[in-house]
Formats: structure tokens, sequence, C-alpha cells
């Protein structure tokens, strides 16, 4: 029965992948781009007005690192949608949650009061860790929303880290793992309503619409053009999901990579410079007459 199962999901995924039409100049031009890095690299950019898209290695899995907040957010949308969370309600830190790190919810008192609006806001914005694996907790353990992820048709997309049964895909991806098809997919699918429901899409939209952390892709796009995003990194991965409102458009842009030489921090990382590379390229691409140039 598993076999067949398998058999049956293989032929589905042939068929879904198929019937996208590739962006033949785009494809090209990502692959000349991406050919030199020195690591693994998977791309997936979908333009949501044609349905044409344009990808490198969309369907291997890479790390999340903090892409995995995406997830959790849909996982504590769950909670409220259920009745069982309230956006205003408050919570209580205590130190038992601290997650060392320069994280700004790590500095609270045990015993303080901060609104669970304010935990999601740290989670998205600022990348908290401490928040995230908070409202982790919360949304019922990583096994409730990998639940949620297989419900919304993702077959990679996982929690790993304090989930039950993933201990070995953890000591491989660490906190989570995705593709950038599926991350790409999962974005489309919030800004669609297709996830919980059209409402609880239009808010995670809105929570994802303000990065803090927007060096990278984001600061490709012009300042007035809404972007929802996530990034994530770890030593060796750099990786990041945008949904761009473009005036032509909305389009998905998802990159992720893996298995870095370049392991440095700052602006300079060879998979960041990339990373502003090929959203440059995909802006110029989809806004041709756009006054706004990238400045790669």
């Amino acid at each position: 029965m598993k076999i067949y199962t398998l058999i049956l999901f293989l032929i589905f995924t042939a068929c879904s992948v198929s019937a996208q039409k590739t962006d033949h100049r785009l494809q090209q031009q990502i692959e000349a781009l991406v050919k030199d890095l020195h690591g693994d690299i998977g791309v997936y950019i979908k333009n949501l007005r044609t349905g044409k898209v344009a990808m490198v290695n969309a369907d291997s899995i890479f790390p999340t690192a903090s892409m995995v907040k995406v997830p959790i957010l849909i996982g504590i949308q769950d909670k409220m949608e259920s009745g069982q969370l309230e956006y205003h309600q408050q919570l209580e830190y205590k130190d038992s949650l601290l997650y060392a790190g320069e994280d700004i919810l790590g500095s609270f008192k045990s015993g303080e009061k901060i609104g669970l609006h304010k935990v999601l806001m740290l989670m998205l914005t600022t990348s908290d860790n401490t928040a995230s694996l908070w409202l982790q907790s919360l949304a019922g353990t990583g096994t409730r929303i990998n639940e949620l992820l297989d419900s919304a048709g993702m077959k990679f997309t996982r929690v790993n880290s304090r989930t039950p049964g993933r201990e070995a895909n953890r000591q491989q991806y660490g906190w989570g793992q995705t593709t950038p098809r599926e991350m790409g997919t999962l974005m489309e699918k919030i800004y669609r309503g297709e996830i919980i429901s059209k409402k609880a899409g239009e808010k995670m939209i809105r929570l994802l619409g303000r990065n803090f952390n927007d060096e990278q892709a984001i600061a490709e796009i012009p300042p007035y053009i809404f972007v929802a995003s996530k990034n994530g990194c770890v030593n060796a991965s750099r990786s990041e999901i945008l949904l761009v409102m473009a005036p032509g458009g909305p389009y998905i842009f998802s990159v992720q990579t893996k298995n870095l030489q370049d392991q440095s921090w700052d602006n300079s990382n060879e998979a960041w410079v990339l990373t502003r590379r090929l959203s440059a390229l995909c802006w110029n691409y989809f806004e041709p007459r756009s006054r706004w140039k990238p400045s790669l």
C-alpha cells in the first residue's frame, strides 16, 4: 500500500511539474547566474499573473533556518482561527523559554507580560528565536504544524526541531526543511487565501510584510513596493522567500542554499551577493520600464 501511494504521489508531482510553463529566457539567465556558486543552490521563481516559472534544483531539500517561522506562523494562525488563541491575548514570559542569543524577548524578566501579537511581530520582523520557539509550543508542537503543512500539499516542508520522530532530519537539516518550490508554493497559497482561510491569509501576508532584515533580496526591490518575506541563515546556508507585489503582477522569488564554502556573516558573503543579483535580475526582468534601478 505504501509503494502504491508513493507511485501515485510521484505521478501527481510529475503532472504538476509538467503543467507549469517555463519562462525559457528567464530560465537561461538564472542558470547562468548561479552556475559558479561554491555550494548548492535551489531557485524557484513564479510569475503569478502568467503562471510561468524558472527554477534550478527546485525540488531539492534545503535547511529552512529561520524560514521555518512561516510554518510556525501558520500553526499559530490555525489556533487563532479555532478560538484557542487570541491575537491580542496577554502571555507571561518565563526564563525557561530563553533561547540564548541576541534576541529581544530573551531580555525580559520572568513573569513579565507581553501580547501574543507582539511575540508574532518579534518572530517575523526581527527573527527572534526565543519568540519563535515559544510560538512553536503554543501552536501545538511541530507535529501539529507538520499536519497542517501536509494538508496543504507540502510533502517535504517540515518542522524538525523539538518534534518527535524527526531527530534524524534535525541532524541533517536543522530546525526545519523545505524545497524552493514548496516554500514558494506555500507563500503563494497564503497569498491566495488557500491556507486556513482567506482572512487568515490576509493577516499572515500583513505580518510577513514587516521584515527588519531587508539588506539582501528585498534591498533590490523599490521601497514603495509591498514585499512579504522571510529569510534564514545558518553557517553554511543562506535562504530567502519573497512575494513581490510588482505593478505588472505579483511574483514569487524563492532561493535556498546549503554546503556553502563561504560562511562569512557580512553582506559580502557569496550566497548573499548572489541572492541580491538574482533578486535584481527578477525585478528588472518583470518590470523593465521601472525607473527604479537595483544597486546590482
